[in-house]
């Protein structure tokens, strides 16, 4: 039985945050979900009831998303090198996605979500595609909000198969070498259609971007939180995002006086 999680006293949720952050926002945040193995070794737990608390906090992160007007969250949930874990653990992985993706249909579309996955999906159990499709074409026409889930995903395999794809293109006649631009690579990416993370926020206090959104990410703002993810609620990404907003983004340019 999973510990109650307790509450954060140094964070007091805020009753409507989106009357204090109604300008500034990111369009698309992006979340590196870290720290789930040591948030079970320190309430000594298994390390698999991390990943099983882990999910109410992606809940309470849609929930601020929602809130806030945020159009776009992306959250990397498992990584093609996580197939490196032990068996037991990536076993465990895959019945916790089935069971969320059955068990949060009803509640995107109540919150006019749209819900897709990115990555080499071909290698998930093929129970677990059949959900994935199964979501994604029943929260086609929602609105408010696209969740992505990043699966099985690799920032280099994103670039491979992009180059892949640009280069059965020459083959087939359908593109010229001289015609390859960055729309080009942007076209044959996972994220076609998605626009590129403005900010990126990574739970536990790695410093790293894990090979994630590795051409996405050339400009986003990164934000990293000691803050393991199973413990991770709305009040720290109200944090998070307040933080975004003091930043000045430059783009590489400059706004200092000529």
């Amino acid at each position: 039985m999973i510990a109650p999680i307790p509450a954060d006293t140094k964070h007091p949720v805020k009753k409507n945050p989106a009357e204090n952050l109604s300008t500034n926002l990111p369009q698309h945040v992006a979340i590196i979900m870290d720290g789930n193995g040591r948030w079970a070794k320190s309430q000594h737990l298994p390390r698999i009831e991390g990943h099983r608390a882990g999910v109410e906090s992606i809940r309470d992160t849609l929930r601020a998303c929602n809130e806030l007007g945020i159009p776009y969250l992306t959250l990397y949930a498992f990584s093609n090198e996580n197939w490196q874990r032990p068996k037991d653990e990536v076993s465990f992985l895959m019945r916790l996605l089935s069971e969320y993706l059955d068990q949060e249909l009803k509640e995107l579309n109540k919150n006019n979500i749209r819900f897709q996955v990115i990555g080499r999906k071909d290698m998930l159990p093929a129970e677990i595609q059949k959900k994935i499709e199964r979501n994604v074409k029943e929260t086609v026409g929602n609105k408010k909000l696209v969740l992505t889930l990043a699966l099985s995903y690799s920032g280099r395999l994103e670039l491979v198969d992009a180059v892949r794809k640009i280069a059965q293109k020459i083959k087939d006649g359908s593109l010229e070498l001289k015609d390859i631009t960055e729309s080009t690579i942007e076209e044959n990416l996972y994220t076609v259609g998605l626009p590129d993370p403005d900010f990126l926020i990574r739970t536990s206090g790695e410093m790293r971007i894990s090979n994630f959104l590795l051409w996405q990410m050339s400009y986003t703002e990164i934000y990293v939180t000691d803050v393991l993810w199973p413990d991770f609620r709305k009040q720290h990404f109200i944090d998070a995002i307040e933080a975004y907003q003091k930043r000045e983004r430059r783009f590489g340019r400059t706004n200092l006086p000529q």
